[in-house]
């Protein structure tokens, strides 16, 4: 059975977010709220981890994945970001937006896209996910908690444990979160001169990004 940890929304309990984070370092995947909808998270580095978040979620590597991380200096370790870029970046982060960006040396191949080499990036703003990955210590690889067969995110913390409770380590419930899946911005054109493309019009609106 998933552990559930219920936590503050607005000042969650360190206590209990350790315990998660001890659960990620102990191979978990998580369910977790985020400023859109539910994500399911692992540790970028855990294979076996990786591998369950992909089945959970019914996806192959060709899927795009997304790292959560904690600020715009911990993401540009993490993909090649020139100054346009940067500049769209800072305005949108954090907030419910995804970015596909090129990804760097620093994210295992395994799973950047096979063919393109690219990332999907965030900065959330939700308050208990910022304190698991200052807890945690690096970025969190995850995705849209959609179960296959779903048209919608699911973002009801009983509901997922009751769901998922032989596939998570543990679910984050702090109160009521969105269900909407972030917008998704393909960066990558800009590196060429090109524009933005929007992949996924969500729950970020694209004004704030001149778009």
């Amino acid at each position: 059975m998933a552990q559930l940890f219920e936590v503050h929304p607005d000042n969650p309990q360190p206590r209990l977010l350790r315990q998660a984070a001890e659960a990620l370092q102990g191979g978990a995947v998580l369910a977790v709220p985020t400023d859109s909808s539910y994500a399911l998270v692992c540790q970028l580095d855990d294979k076996a981890a990786v591998q369950q978040l992909r089945r959970i979620r019914g996806v192959d590597d060709r899927h795009h994945l997304t790292l959560l991380c904690r600020d715009l200096s911990e993401l540009a370790s993490y993909a090649r970001v020139d100054n346009r870029q940067y500049r769209l970046l800072k305005a949108a982060t954090p907030g419910p937006y995804t970015f596909i960006l090129e990804a760097s040396k620093e994210v295992p191949r395994r799973v950047s896209h096979p063919s393109r080499k690219t990332i999907g990036l965030r900065v959330p703003r939700h308050r208990a996910l910022r304190d698991l990955l200052t807890l945690h210590g690096a970025p969190l690889l995850g995705t849209t908690l959609i179960l296959p067969g779903d048209v919608g995110p699911l973002n009801d913390a009983h509901a997922i444990r009751e769901r998922l409770q032989h596939d998570v380590g543990a679910v984050i419930d702090a109160g009521a979160c969105p269900s909407e899946p972030t917008t998704v911005v393909d960066l990558t054109p800009m590196g060429n001169g090109g524009a933005p493309e929007v992949v996924r019009v969500g729950r970020g609106p694209l004004a704030p990004l001149g778009l």
